[in-house]
């Protein structure tokens, strides 16, 4: 096991190869890889800094920083500000259908948690109204969460329902996804409007998902509605791309 302060044990890296062909880099990287699927370096793990490691391995830091970066393209390491470097189970990849992020992490094994960012009634504004087929101004109520696995941050989730399906607290969203409590308050979605794209984050988003300012954000909007065809649900939703992917499978008609 990984000592609490990261410190990757030595035997991980004492067959090295130093002078033949594979690069230097990919062979720190591959044992880290190893250590991370195989347990020995399980998910919240955080491993010491670039330039401790290079000392320790007489490895200059570029070659550090390059085989640490491997890993975070794959999703498997994620780089936290004010935290350092730190193990993730791997980038989540959604199925484009009608779930919830909240129920994709659970049976993924992941931990979902949440932090309820804002909990209020607030007038519809032109958007929302047309989304969900109110009026302009109706009171609607707006729900914004960041959504963690394993305690990092993957989604910035906005939501807006009609007051009279979501007699929901503050509480019951730090605890339950929102299609989990819908369902239990009987309303079931069975068709949405989808629409995936990516932009540069904007406001607050970059510091609560601890990504790069200005950085790439995935997008996705959705309005969900239930046997009836009445809209229940509007979001608008941004995840971190380098622990987040949709999954399509496309068919030939």
């Amino acid at each position: 096991m990984t000592p609490p302060d990261g410190t990757l044990p030595a035997d991980l890296f004492m067959d090295l190869d130093r002078s033949g062909p594979m690069p230097l880099y990919f062979q720190v990287s591959s044992r880290i890889e190893s250590a991370i699927t195989s347990g020995d370096l399980p998910a919240g793990s955080r491993l010491e800094n670039e330039v401790a490691l290079g000392e320790r391995l007489g490895l200059s830091r570029p070659t550090i920083r390059r085989a640490i970066q491997e890993l975070v393209d794959k999703g498997l390491l994620v780089r936290r500000r004010g935290i350092g470097t730190q193990v993730v189970h791997g980038p989540v990849s959604r199925k484009v259908e009608l779930t919830s992020l909240f129920d994709d992490l659970k049976a993924g094994d992941q931990s979902p948690t949440t932090r309820v960012l804002a909990h209020d009634v607030i007038p519809a504004d032109e958007h929302v109204a047309e989304d969900l087929g109110i009026e302009v101004g109706a009171e609607v109520t707006h729900i914004r969460r960041l959504r963690l696995a394993d305690d990092v941050p993957v989604a910035l989730l906005e939501n807006f329902l009609p007051v009279s399906v979501a007699d929901l607290s503050a509480d019951d969203f730090e605890t339950f996804g929102l299609y989990q409590l819908l369902r239990g308050r009987g309303v079931t979605m069975r068709v949405a409007k989808q629409r995936i794209g990516a932009r540069a984050s904007h406001g607050d988003e970059a510091e609560l998902l601890e990504i790069d300012e200005g950085g790439a954000v995935l997008t996705m909007s959705r309005t969900a509605y239930d046997a009836s065809g009445r809209a229940v649900e509007v979001g608008y939703h941004c995840y971190r791309p380098d622990l987040y992917s949709f999954s399509i499978t496309l068919v030939d008609k």
